[in-house]
Order: C-alpha cells, then structure tokens, then sequence
C-alpha cells in the first residue's frame, strides 16, 4: 500500500509542476483536467506526507532505543513509538478509503421518485412530506430542483411524483435513499388520536446526460394529455403533458412541467435514456439488480430503511442503526450527518471487500 501511494505522490507533484506550464495555462480544457486530477491526488499526497513523517519518527525512535541506557528515556521512546503505531494505524485506515474506487456516477445530477406506500391518503401526505424535505435539502446545497411530474390528492398530497435534482455531487449524496420510507403519527383525518403506520417509496436514479441507449421508435408508446393538479387546478388547455412508454420493458416516464408539448417530451426521453441505462446496467450485474429490488421493496410496512416517528420526534435508519430525536430538522432537510453516517459505512463495507 506504501508504494501504491508513494507513486500517487509522485504523480502528483509531476501535475503540479505541468500546472505552472504556459502552455497548459493556456490549455483550458487541458488546465481543467489536470485541476480535477490535482484536487484528487491532494488527500492522498498529504496522507503520504503525513504517513512518512510519522513512520520516520517511529524508526528514530526505535534506533534510538537501541542504545539507550537512562531508563526515563528508554520509558519515553517507548511512550513515542506506541503513540506513531496508532497513528499510523488510524492513517492505515485513512489510506485506505482515500484509494477505495470512486463511483463514476457520483458527480451525476438526480432523478428521484417518490410513491405512496401502504396506508392510504396517509401515505401521499406522507410523500409530500419526503418531497419538501429532499427539496429543502437540495437548495441548501444551491442545486437546481425541477418537478418533472406530480399526481396530487385533494389534501395536497402525491401520490406519486418525480423530480430532477442538478449540481455537482448529487448522486453522492441522495443514492443512500432509495427505498421503503415508513411514518408513524397520527393523522391529521384522525379523530381518535391513533398512531397510523404509513410508506412511501423513494427510486434514485443518476441522470446520464449521454447516454449511449439504442432506442427503436417503433418500441415506444407515446401519449399526450392536459396537465393538471389536483381538482384542475393550474389545468392547460393544450395537451402538453408526455407520457412514453417503452414497451419491451414496461419502463415508463412522464413529464408535464413545461406548457411546450416537445419541451415535456424531450426531458421525458432523457429520463427514459436514464432508466433504460440503469435497467440495462442491473441486467449486466444480477447481485446489483437484486440489491435494488430488496432495498425499495414494496412498499409493505414490515419493510423499511428508516422511520420517521413523530410522537417521539425520532428518526431512525435501520440500515446503520442510526437514531436522532430532532426528527423536525431532518423533515426541513438537515440530512447532512445522516448521509455522512451513512458513506462512513458505505466506505466500510467496501474495505471487508477488497484486499489492498
């Protein structure tokens, strides 16, 4: 591992001298590269830094202590080399993450979906809930948030809905949260007070600007129809809405954002390119396909990655144990030291994985 960094380093320092290049300043394309790769190495450059000083002060010590005869400073070299042992064993870990395999869809924009579960009206209310708090989350990080499609109920809640997050980063962060998302309050239609348990589904999906998907015309179902809220409301008089339906999957999009008909249905063929991307990757890896079938589920309430308890005002996430009583917080989008938890244990998973 030493000389797997070793040569990281020495990269490294090779990009930083081409940097200052003139004819690479002038490069822009080529500039951004090498900024991108240099920002890369860098946690990995100072890990090596950091490792080399440490095991030289451990090899002084113990040489040191060869010779030593005053026992107080035999005592003390020996305090210093067990204090360098668990530092370098903490940079081991470190190191490890740091050369752990990027996933290349982790700088992706997002599409999320959320559909009500199990429990009824409950349950779209319950999924405008999960669709205001990822939305709140997004803009806290300036990403852009884009209804690509919505059925609302007529108390305002949705029953299913789909949205495009934009920015940099926003697969790292929202591709912990596909699967089944259960409640437990009562009702706002409740006169008892009962405590109602309620799903909703979320589906996330990294968006693949070029996709190389070959898609026959003759293998979709396209329809147009007027776009609407719940009720009528914000009803357009033109059919502006896009339906596709890709007939050898059964995969289909929808989009009714845009008042342009061929607006609505360029982004809806976007999406569909994503989906069938992602379908066509699961038929490759069948391990990948099922893991993502378990982790969303049905939609019964016996499964679940978290749950959102609001007479306790708890949030747990069952898949790292993690629990937090400022469920407020969460639901107006501080989701950032859930999702941190959550890559933690991402990271450790894959190091059982791998030998390095």
């Amino acid at each position: 591992m030493l000389n797997k960094i070793r040569f990281l380093k020495e990269k490294f320092l090779e990009i930083e001298k081409e940097m200052l290049l003139p004819e690479i300043i002038a490069d822009n394309k080529k500039y951004t590269e090498l900024c991108k790769e240099y920002n890369e190495l860098e946690p990995i450059s100072q890990a090596y830094d950091d490792y080399s000083k440490i095991l030289n002060t451990m090899q002084e010590d113990e040489k040191s202590l060869e010779t030593e005869t005053d026992n107080e400073l035999r005592s003390l070299l020996n305090s210093e080399i067990e204090d360098c042992k668990k530092e370098i064993e903490k940079l081991d870990e470190h190191i490890k993450i740091l050369l752990l395999p990027k996933d290349d869809n982790d700088e992706l924009n997002v599409i999320l979906e959320i559909r009500s579960g199990a429990g009824g009206e409950e349950a779209s209310l319950f999924g405008g809930v999960l669709l205001r708090m990822y939305s709140m989350y997004a803009e806290s990080k300036r990403w852009k948030v884009e209804i690509l499609s919505a059925n609302e109920t007529e108390l305002g809640g949705i029953k299913e809905a789909q949205i495009r997050i934009s920015g940099k980063g926003a697969y790292s962060k929202f591709k912990y949260e596909s699967g089944v998302h259960r409640v437990q309050r009562v009702p706002e239609t409740e006169s008892s007070g009962r405590i109602h348990t309620s799903t909703a589904t979320v589906a996330v999906l990294p968006e693949h600007e070029e996709v190389d998907v070959d898609i026959n015309d003759k293998d979709l179902q396209i329809d147009v129809y007027r776009s609407g809220g719940a009720g009528g409301q914000h009803v357009n008089t033109t059919d502006s809405a896009v339906r596709i339906t890709h007939l050898p999957t059964g995969i289909v999009v929808a989009c009714q954002d845009e008042r342009s008909q061929l607006k609505n249905r360029e982004k809806a063929m976007s999406i569909l390119k994503s989906k069938l991307y992602d379908y066509f990757q699961m038929q490759v890896d069948e391990e990948y396909a099922n893991n993502r079938r378990n982790q969303i589920g049905t939609g019964d309430r016996s499964e679940r990655i978290r749950t959102y308890n609001y007479p306790q005002s708890r949030l747990t996430d069952h898949r790292i144990n993690y629990t937090s009583y400022n469920l407020e917080a969460f639901l107006n989008g501080d989701l950032d030291d859930l999702i941190s938890n959550l890559s933690i244990a991402e990271q450790k998973e894959k190091l059982e994985k791998i030998t390095l």
